[in-house]
């Protein structure tokens, strides 16, 4: 009987939650969304640091070591058999999270996305204003000519791709020991400190410099929903623990 209560009472719990969320987002005018892994992992992509996140699978080398600017430099190969198996999921398509915002963007409520994941989900949703502070999968360079190349021709090339000069082709991410695009900070902290509504969400706040983003805001409403507690919980005004894309989804345009 006490298990029952309990539920009951948490149900009612968040569902006084998404009242509240909703008359936020009712009330505002210029919302800035800034998501982490937790968005995605509802498409089928993995997260870094969860249980079942890319740090603890097993191979040669830890995940964090192959996706260095010198891992890259120093074995390219396996980089890329890293990359192509485990951060090119090209078939993964949005989820709730990524379709609400993009509805709420066609509104004109929400400004701009501020965001850490790679996979360009966003934009396949039909989100317009995205800033992707880790770059993404679906850019790629010659190092040598800089000539263009898409996901599906990393995706499909054997061993390391190759531009037709003869360069090495690099994705456009953000590796570790390589700083974050200077235009796409400057995007992201502009409006986020313009923004009078922060909602946070899929993000552990652990990863730097993109976690001190939120610092910028100085607005009415900041917002978390992430399924594990973050530092930044006490700054919230509302806090969800739940998933991103089945809060998101809920919400009435």
């Amino acid at each position: 009987m006490t298990g029952g209560n309990t539920r009951t009472r948490s149900a009612f719990a968040l569902k006084v939650k998404m009242m509240d969320l909703q008359q936020i987002i009712d009330e505002s005018n210029n919302i800035v969304f800034f998501g982490g892994a937790g968005v995605s992992t509802e498409s089928g992509i993995p997260d870094f640091r969860s249980v079942d996140g890319l740090y603890h699978m097993q191979y040669d080398y830890p995940p964090e070591e192959v996706i260095s600017h010198s891992f890259f430099v120093r074995n390219p190969e396996e980089f890329y058999r890293f990359y192509k198996d485990k951060m090119l999921c090209l078939d993964a398509e949005p989820n709730a999270a990524h379709k609400t915002l993009a509805a709420l963007e066609k509104s004109g409520k929400l400004k701009a996305v501020v965001t850490q994941n790679i996979d360009g989900l966003h934009q396949k949703a039909g989100s317009q204003c995205v800033y992707e502070l880790h770059g993404s999968v679906l850019r790629n360079y010659c190092m040598k000519c800089g000539k263009f190349y898409d996901a599906a021709y990393i995706k499909q090339s054997e061993g390391i791709p190759h531009c037709t000069c003869g360069g090495t082709i690099k994705p456009d991410v953000v590796l570790y020991e390589e700083g974050l695009d200077q235009d796409v900070i400057t995007g992201a902290v502009n409006a986020i400190a313009g923004a009078d509504t922060l909602i946070v969400a899929g993000t552990s706040l652990v990863v730097y410099p993109a976690a001190g983003l939120i610092r910028y805001f100085r607005g009415k409403h900041l917002v978390l929903i992430n399924l594990q507690p973050t530092d930044a919980d006490h700054l919230a005004e509302l806090v969800i623990r739940e998933k991103v894309g089945e809060v998101l989804g809920k919400i009435k345009i």
